[in-house]
């Protein structure tokens, strides 16, 4: 080649020189922020749904355990109804069916002690799965804050892309720095 041959080059070559000369542009920079904050909110969100199901089994757990007592109150008020029958009957029956009346009364007073210490235990067993479940919803709703927020930080962002105003970046910024900084509270709690 001679020394007046010149070389032309292709838009996408001189676009290539001119990002390694000046360093990467903001268009890369909103690039790799979304990726981030895409990455982050994914890891976000299956923790909020995670939490969210776990909180529903135990409220699940709950209602069953409720159903259960409520199931063992009705038969303690059955065992009730006939043990007040059978004093009754012991009243008004004849002396020598009284005893057999007074017998009946006494076994359906123990076995409503019975029944009564079984109702309570799953009355504590359905508080105590109401209160975990409670327990793990609260975070749910930081959780969902913070991914709002790591939304709006994506949407900013990509605003940022299309209309080359910086200032949007740092309000994208700040956006994804809540909704991280609330999701790692969530996650403490």
């Amino acid at each position: 080649m001679s020394e007046d041959d010149f070389h032309v080059h292709g838009a996408h070559e001189h676009e290539v020189e001119h990002a390694a000369q000046h360093g990467a542009g903001l268009a890369q920079y909103v690039a790799i922020f979304t990726a981030i904050l895409s990455t982050i909110g994914a890891i976000v969100s299956y923790h909020g749904g995670a939490t969210q199901n776990e909180s529903m089994l135990y409220k699940n757990e709950a209602v069953l355990k409720n159903t259960q007592a409520s199931d063992q109150w009705n038969f303690y008020q059955a065992k009730s109804n006939k043990g007040h029958l059978m004093e009754l009957a012991a009243d008004i029956a004849p002396a020598e069916k009284r005893g057999y009346y007074r017998k009946q009364a006494e076994k359906y007073a123990l076995e409503k002690m019975a029944i009564k210490q079984k109702a309570e235990m799953l009355e504590a067993a359905s508080n105590q799965a109401n209160a975990r479940s409670e327990q793990l919803l609260h975070p749910h709703h930081r959780l969902a804050q913070g991914m709002t927020l790591i939304q709006i930080a994506i949407s900013l962002a990509s605003i940022t892309a299309l209309t080359r105003k910086r200032w949007l970046f740092s309000f994208a910024a700040v956006a994804a720095a809540g909704g991280v900084g609330l999701s790692v509270l969530a996650w403490l709690a």
